[in-house]
């Protein structure tokens, strides 16, 4: 199958299935509760993290009845969090998108895996010149290391920001660069696919995993189920208690196993993200990561 080519549901579960070694553990509920919506257990909760693809929106549409359950969750007093695995843009531009998308959110309320890995890239190799696959228009003045686009020369380090321009040709030059010369690879967005209008398209995780496997080396990646990104996310959150915290998100692999790793009740949202249209029983059952809750809609 090409590297661009959109993966189907199946197929992205029985990869994310095949990587389990390479994700956080968790310990789950025995059996989930079905609710109607986040309003539904609101009272169990003082604070909610949430996904963005597959919760809030698809694509470049909000999810029916989103916006206005955001709005009366904080309405009610509730502490909001969206941590998004997006890192195509800044958080400027992430806000902006938010609330192009009817989201009343501030800019601490929106933690997003690109500012996850930039703070963290001067850990990884300091001093580092990167080199960024990145869409053609991204600009990294947000970002206070040396990051360029990167263009088959020599840098000390990859960062994968988006899988705009990934497709066949690139990966195989990315390869034979690594194959060459070893150097460390950053992984900005883990997603191994995301919910858009067209279906799902397959993000930076699916190729840093595909370049794990072909190459000696071991990316380090930035974004949900790794623990820094919920390290991050619960930074915004000082006093709540982990127990009154639910991270909400459509994908077992991350935000569910991710959420669970990070001592947070879960909810699983099945009607638009990567399981729409699916019998998610299914899923639950063969992966063994169980949602404390499961509704089809937050709203």
């Amino acid at each position: 199958m090409p590297h661009d080519d959109p993966l189907t549901a199946e197929a992205a579960f029985a990869r994310y299935e095949e990587l389990c070694d390479r994700f956080p553990s968790a310990e789950f509920p025995e059996a989930p509760v079905t609710c109607s919506g986040l309003l539904e257990i609101a009272d169990q909760f003082d604070a909610f993290i949430l996904d963005g693809f597959g919760v809030l929106n698809v694509g470049e549409r909000p999810i029916p009845g989103a916006p206005e359950c955001v709005s009366e969750l904080r309405r009610m007093g509730k502490r909001l969090i969206v941590l998004t695995n997006a890192a195509s843009y800044t958080r400027a531009h992430a806000v902006k998108r938010c609330h192009q998308l009817g989201f009343d959110l501030d800019p601490e309320e929106v933690v997003s895996s690109r500012e996850i890995a930039a703070s963290r890239l001067e850990t990884v190799a300091a001093g580092a010149r990167w080199g960024a696959i990145a869409a053609s228009e991204d600009r990294f003045e947000d970002i206070s290391a040396d990051v360029r686009h990167w263009d088959g020369g020599e840098f000390d380090g990859i960062l994968l920001l988006s899988s705009a321009a990934f497709g066949q040709a690139l990966f195989g030059r990315l390869r034979a660069a690594l194959l060459s010369r070893p150097i460390p690879v950053v992984v900005a967005n883990p997603d191994l696919v995301a919910p858009r209008e067209t279906g799902l398209s397959r993000e930076p995780g699916y190729y840093a995993h595909l370049l794990a496997d072909e190459t000696d080396i071991v990316p380090i990646y930035f974004g949900k189920p790794f623990g820094n990104a919920f390290e991050d996310a619960l930074g915004r959150l000082p006093g709540v208690p982990l127990s009154r915290i639910a991270m909400v998100g459509d994908t077992l692999h991350t935000d569910i196993l991710g959420g669970r790793a990070a001592g947070l009740r879960t909810v699983l949202v099945e009607d638009f993200g990567l399981f729409a249209g699916l019998c998610v029983d299914r899923f639950i059952s063969r992966s063994g990561i169980i949602p404390d809750f499961r509704c089809g809609n937050i709203a």
